[in-house]
């Protein structure tokens, strides 16, 4: 299983990014597609998180404003993210769970000047 997360890049305060995490190799069900995040010195955190059956959970610093989706039979998900704040900024990992197992792809890094 590969995750390929794209979208990342440097966006202005107020601004909107839109990430998308491609899933392939093993794949026949995503029973769970999540993204995490770790600015330095900060703790990773689980920003968004959905399940097959369609329901979503939020980290309270990005409810309101972070949007995910997941298309199952594209294999792909995605994180809109509007509104955008400076500490917003970090690398983000997407992850999907599929059988009780967890793949991670890499980061891509999300800017946001002030």
């Amino acid at each position: 299983v590969q995750l390929q997360a794209s979208g990342g890049g440097l966006v202005q305060t107020g601004g909107s990014l839109r990430l998308s995490c491609a899933a392939s190799g093993s794949i026949f069900t995503i029973h769970g597609m999540g993204w995490y995040r770790q600015a330095p010195g900060t703790q990773r955190e689980l920003v968004a998180f959905i399940s097959s059956g369609g329901s979503t959970s939020y980290a309270d610093s990005v409810k309101g404003r972070f949007t995910i989706s997941i298309d199952n039979a594209k294999k792909m998900g995605y994180l809109q993210m509007n509104s955008l704040k400076p500490e917003d900024t970090a690398p983000y990992y997407c992850i999907i769970q599929q059988n009780g197992r967890q793949f991670w792809g890499q980061g891509t890094l999300v800017t946001v000047s002030s």
